[in-house]
């Protein structure tokens, strides 16, 4: 009787870590349910494997106000000792839909309408710098 209970009591107990593990498998946040209406526009990432992976993204933001900048960018793919960073442009201005490496990301001319980026660096550490071309050109 007492073996019949046990193995009534585990079977219970896996069933219950399943349902636990299916709930919170299901229920993570995506981008889409962030607050700022986010749209990828554009994404690089360099074919390098065996060194740092550099993730680029391009998104445009509906809601500049109520935007959860951080928390997108804190979902975005992310490699230990890579970077990512995501530039963020206001909705209805020109974004770039062609990223590459290096210093600057993108086209030049897309500079301007930046209102946003996150970086995060190789150690996991992230900034979220709100003008950042503009800020650049004061502190030189």
């Amino acid at each position: 009787m007492a073996n019949k209970n046990t193995k009534i009591l585990l079977t219970l107990m896996i069933v219950a870590i399943l349902i636990w593990l299916l709930k919170d498998t299901f229920s993570q946040r995506t981008t889409g349910d962030l607050k700022g209406g986010f749209t990828e526009r554009a994404a690089y990432r360099n074919d390098n494997n065996t060194g740092p992976i550099q993730r680029i993204f391009s998104v445009s933001v509906t809601d500049t106000a109520d935007a959860e900048l951080e928390a997108y960018g804190n979902l975005m793919p992310h490699s230990k000792y890579g970077n990512t960073k995501v530039y963020f442009f206001k909705e209805g201005d020109a974004a770039p839909t062609q990223l590459f490496p290096g210093r600057l990301n993108f086209d030049a001319t897309y500079a301007k309408n930046c209102y946003a980026l996150y970086e995060k660096n190789a150690m996991g550490n992230f900034v979220v710098i709100l003008n950042p071309f503009t800020q650049k050109q004061k502190n030189q």
